[in-house]
């Protein structure tokens, strides 16, 4: 009996110790990732508001270039009214299914001079962070 409880112990105490790991491994994750994934945003938006559609079109994910071809996704950006400025408001990073996915809030300022709230999904694609969904 007395062995049994001691395996018991050790088990429970090595499960601890696996699941405090792999809670560590996530925050490292989401930590070193928040500054990649707000870089990210802050090109392609830089881009898109330099008028520079083809730069910001190849930080897209392959879903959303899927989705969007180039010439479709740079007359949609220049559709009025268009972003003229931006401000990353807000980064978090979570992870799913043991991958970080990125959220950035941003506020878009039109060239109406309308300023909306919006949130752009990035996502790590081929060891690189990408826009993936619709940004605008």
């Amino acid at each position: 009996m007395r062995t049994g409880m001691v395996f018991a112990g050790v088990g429970v105490l090595l499960c601890c110790v696996g699941v405090s790991g792999l809670g560590v491994r996530n925050l490292q994750v989401v930590t070193q990732a928040a500054g990649p994934v707000r870089e990210t945003a802050d090109e392609f938006l830089r881009e898109v508001t330099l008028g520079d559609t083809d730069d910001a079109y190849d930080r897209l994910c392959d879903e959303a270039r899927r989705k969007w071809s180039e010439g479709g996704f740079t007359s949609w950006v220049q559709t009025p009214p268009e972003v003229r400025d931006y401000k990353i408001v807000d980064v978090s990073v979570t992870t799913r299914g043991g991958r970080p996915h990125g959220t950035v809030t941003v506020e878009l300022t039109r060239d109406s001079g309308l300023t909306e709230q919006r949130e752009l999904p990035v996502v790590q694609e081929d060891g690189d962070w990408r826009i993936c969904g619709d940004p605008f």
